[in-house]
């Protein structure tokens, strides 16, 4: 390959790609057709179809106006570039709104569903500061201003503040829109005003519009509203709690707006580890099991992103490249401008992986570097593909026989093998339904360990204790591994008086773990039933299961297992816990059961036997 001539030739493309003019109409979206334009300056340009076959158009022809007005109906880029000013950072002063090819990207998908008469339902995952937040929010200005009337949004932020800044936006829209573009009889000139002495709603006079501002933290605002847009903003970062979910707030929004053309739904934000709604929502919307669209617009889309590379040093400069830097050139076929800047760049970053966390070139570097995931969500996809549906959901009766019930705790994927070993660990959660939940896995013993059942509840301690003893015994009487730490100390309103003979219960069953306790003045050992989870012993647990994970060292079979994987992360203080939100009850039972493990008897070598 000359290197040399095929990077010109990427150039080309990039070139072409950057020609944009929304005044003409090069390099807008959609299908176009040129004509002769009334417009002074503009002999010629290209408008879109659908304004060509508008009945309205023979009428307009001569008339600049009229042409003017009918365009910004069926042109947004045009609508955008002629009435629209924003400030723009890197230049520091204000200008028409000319989009930049990420959203340039973004609103063709947008207006590929609009012009097909379609609802417009798109997930945007954001990387870096490109202008996201600015298109939606001005697209849907664009339909409330110009194509509709009655016609109400919301925009919601994860905060307050971010809800505000959008309507800031929206107010500076209204406050500098061109006078002689107003196109209404309806009021003298575009304003946003309070609507019925709300706080959170405006009103667009003259278009019978409104405006809703809301949060992630007040989802039962919006329930029962009569929307047509939705702008959800930074979702990644909606809180979850007992009290306030994404799903919630998703439920209320969708069942106000009617699936129907018209109709605007646009989740957008950068990314915030992974396993979270989003990231889920994102997942859903690649597997095409969602009514959304997936937008990702990389960092080399961005055309400021390139640094000079003299053709004479164009082969060394090539020849220099990493392995991170050869994928950038052959899968991503990026110039050798784009990687020289990536290169420059990074040597301002601590690390290339805080870099492309802020600069990913795919979703899944996205995902992968944002957040602090214990476990990386590549392996944890790998071991999901194992994932099953059980061959029998409901429970034991108490002459330990199978129970079939469709909403049963207990799901089975391998029956008990009479030649088979197992190990069972459990995890003690509360007794309330609103408590963390009560796991009790059962894996082979063996050099490759399969999960092949588990139960999840809410139960009592003193009779999730037996309900162990009982799966255990089922399975072979299998190993009982159990954290022991509640039981020990008391939780969730037990009282360690009431915990304590749960355990001693528990050693009359005849294959309970126990750890080993040695005392460091007498040295006597003595041994305890139940693992005990400190700091120490934690760490050594997850270290574990981080080697099961990255090694597909087990078989793992429940999708919530591995949803949990996606949302351990390491804390700042360098402890372990689930994401604010999610748990990590399945996630214990796993590294429970893969550190108690037996480990293989080693083979008998026969020359050693006398």
């Amino acid at each position: 390959m000359n290197i040399l001539e095929e990077n010109k030739r990427r150039l080309r493309i990039f070139d072409k790609y950057m020609e944009y003019d929304p005044l003409r109409g090069i390099g807008a979206s959609g299908p176009r057709v040129s004509v002769a334009t009334p417009v002074k300056g503009m002999e010629n340009a290209l408008i879109p179809e659908s304004m060509a076959n508008d009945p309205h158009y023979p009428a307009v022809r001569n008339n600049a106006a009229a042409w003017t007005q009918l365009r910004f109906r069926h042109d947004f880029e045009f609508w955008a570039a002629s009435c629209v000013n924003i400030f723009y950072k890197d230049v520091g002063r204000k200008g028409p709104l000319i989009l930049n090819p990420g959203q340039r990207h973004v609103l063709s998908t947008l207006e590929e569903q609009r012009r097909g008469g379609k609802p417009v339902r798109v997930i945007i995952l954001k990387a870096r500061q490109w202008g996201a937040t600015t298109l939606i929010s001005t697209y849907m200005a664009w339909i409330q201003m110009v194509l509709s009337t009655n016609c109400n949004s919301i925009f919601c932020g994860h905060n307050k503040d971010a809800a505000i800044n959008i309507r800031g936006m929206l107010e500076h829209l209204m406050a500098e829109y061109p006078a002689e573009h107003w196109d209404t009889d309806l009021s003298p000139k575009p304003e946003m005003r309070p609507f019925a002495g709300s706080p959170n709603i405006r009103e667009i006079r003259g278009r019978d519009c409104r405006v809703t501002l809301a949060t992630a933290e007040t989802p039962d605002a919006v329930r029962g509203a009569n929307i047509a847009l939705a702008h959800l903003t930074e979702v990644a970062y909606y809180p979850n709690s007992a009290m306030h979910t994404p799903e919630n707030l998703m439920k209320a929004i969708v069942g106000s707006i009617a699936n129907t053309a018209g109709t605007v739904i646009a989740m957008e934000s950068t990314a915030n580890g992974v396993g979270n709604y989003f990231h889920r929502e994102w997942q859903r919307a690649v597997a095409r099991r969602s009514d959304k669209v997936p937008i990702f617009v990389p960092w080399s889309m961005i055309p400021q992103y390139c640094h000079r590379v003299d053709d004479a040093k164009a082969q060394e400069f090539y020849d220099s490249f990493d392995d991170y830097e050869r994928e950038l050139w052959d899968k991503h076929q990026l110039t050798l401008q784009q990687i020289m800047w990536h290169r420059d760049t990074l040597r301002s970053y601590p690390s290339a992986e805080t870099f492309h966390a802020e600069y990913p070139i795919d979703d899944k570097e996205a995902f992968s570097l944002s957040g602090c995931s214990v476990l990386h969500p590549d392996k944890v996809e790998e071991l999901s593909q194992t994932v099953s549906d059980p061959v029998f959901v409901g429970d034991l009766s108490e002459s330990d026989t199978l129970r079939a019930d469709p909403l049963g705790k207990l799901a089975i994927w391998e029956k008990p093998d009479k030649n088979t070993e197992y190990i069972a660990a459990m995890d003690i959660g509360g007794r309330a339904e609103s408590a963390d939940w009560s796991v009790i896995a059962v894996l082979t013993v063996g050099e490759h360990p399969r999960v092949v059942a588990q139960w999840r509840g809410h139960m009592d301690h003193d009779l999730l204790a037996e309900k162990a003893m009982q799966i255990g015994r089922y399975y072979n009487d299998a190993i009982l591994v159990v954290e022991s730490n509640t039981l020990e100390s008391g939780d969730n309103g037990i009282a360690i008086d009431y915990s304590l003979p749960v355990l001693e219960r528990m050693q009359e069953y005849p294959n309970i773990y126990c750890r080993k306790n040695v005392d460091l003045v007498s040295g006597i050992v003595t041994y305890k039933p139940g693992f005990h989870t400190n700091r120490r012993t934690k760490h050594l647990l997850i270290t574990s299961l981080i080697g099961a994970v990255r090694d597909m060292g087990y078989t793992e079979r429940d999708r919530m297992a591995c949803q949990e994987l996606l949302t351990y992360a390491q804390l700042p203080n360098g402890n372990y816990a689930a994401r604010q939100g999610c748990h990590d009850d399945i996630l214990m039972t796993r590294a429970l059961a893969l550190y108690a493990m037996p480990a293989p008897e080693e083979p008998i070598d026969p020359a050693t036997v006398p």
